[in-house]
């Protein structure tokens, strides 16, 4: 199943919801993606397809400096999962692919 794509995110952090989106772009076999939301742009680290469940990891420095470990399940063009921050609790992550979005600051 192809992850590639532009996905809207929400995730449901004690301090409140975050909205980001995820762009996903396989080229030559290998996955890459990065991450836009809360004024910053990041790459993802580690990006693995297993069947349906996807994973990454990725560094933040806003609101707060984490480092983020995602796990979600894809459903079509749905997502839901968790991302963890170190020994915070597992915050939920749900989304959606849309196409033709492209990311505008």
């Amino acid at each position: 199943m192809s992850v590639e794509g532009t996905w809207r995110l929400t995730v449901s952090t004690p301090i409140g919801r975050i909205e980001a989106v995820v762009e996903l772009r396989e080229r030559d076999g290998v996955l890459t993606g990065v991450a836009h939301g809360t004024g910053e742009e990041v790459p993802l680290d580690d990006i693995t397809v297993d069947g349906d469940r996807l994973t990454w990891r990725q560094a933040v420095t806003k609101p707060l400096r984490l480092n983020l470990a995602f796990d979600v399940t894809v459903d079509g063009d749905a997502l839901r999962g968790v991302s963890r921050a170190g020994r915070l609790p597992a915050s939920k992550v749900t989304g959606e692919r849309r196409p033709g979005l492209e990311y505008q600051a």
